[in-house]
């Protein structure tokens, strides 16, 4: 497989509902693994591919600390080009990853964190028909997306959360808020919460993780 990745494998034979967990800018593919004993009691698949990018720091040359999905900074908030690349590889991982692990095809989840919430909401909206559902937290979705990405019949009821610190200093609440009114136009089932956090997964925002996941992605499914 092209990207580097971690995944955590529940016991058993499979095929198990499977998050596909996106990290953030300069974190890596073990970044949000943690999360995988909370979600479905632990009898879920979460597969955790890492960013191309190495970043480094600038006052020592060759040094990575982190990974990232496109490039980013003060004054360049990330090219459609770059974001495009990125969901080509990101998507070519999939297709790997649905070779390679007991992925149960129904039930895939998206959950995307900060700039892994670009790529998620960048997926789920070029191809939705390959989503259960899609958790967007501390992120934003990006007007040149929707812009170039329209509503279809595809998109309609599919559950959406997301997730965001009022207190979030890198990305302001307002940009949540933006995201999931520029969402309702698709006809997606959205629900959108709001924690006293920062840029992070606070406790309570775990548990409306959790909430959200079963109540409107798996328990649904298994039900059909």
């Amino acid at each position: 497989m092209k990207l580097a990745h971690t995944a955590y494998v529940p016991e058993g034979d499979g095929p198990f509902p499977t998050i596909l967990a996106l990290h953030g800018f300069g974190a890596n593919a073990n970044d949000l693994l943690g999360l995988a004993p909370f979600l479905h009691g632990g009898q879920a698949q979460m597969i955790c591919p890492q960013g191309p990018i190495g970043v480094g720091m600038p006052d020592r040359p060759g040094v990575v600390i982190g990974f990232a999905w496109f490039p980013i900074g003060p004054d360049q908030p990330g090219s459609a080009a770059d974001v495009g690349r990125a969901s080509e590889q990101l998507g070519a991982f999939i297709d790997e990853a649905l070779a390679h692990y007991p992925v149960d095809r129904r039930k895939i989840i998206l959950l995307g964190f900060s700039q892994g919430g670009v790529m998620a909401y960048d997926l789920f909206l070029r191809q939705p028909s390959r989503f259960a559902g899609l958790a967007a937290i501390s992120s934003w979705l990006p007007p040149e997306l929707t812009a170039a990405v329209p509503p279809s019949d595809e998109h309609k009821n599919l559950p959406v959360l997301v997730l965001h610190g009022t207190e979030d200093p890198m990305i302001p609440v307002d940009r949540a808020r933006e995201s999931r009114d520029a969402l309702i136009r698709y006809g997606v089932s959205v629900s959108h919460r709001e924690f006293e956090m920062g840029h992070e997964i606070s406790p309570d925002a775990l548990r409306a993780l959790v909430e959200w996941m079963e109540q409107k992605v798996v328990s649904p499914i298994q039900l059909l």
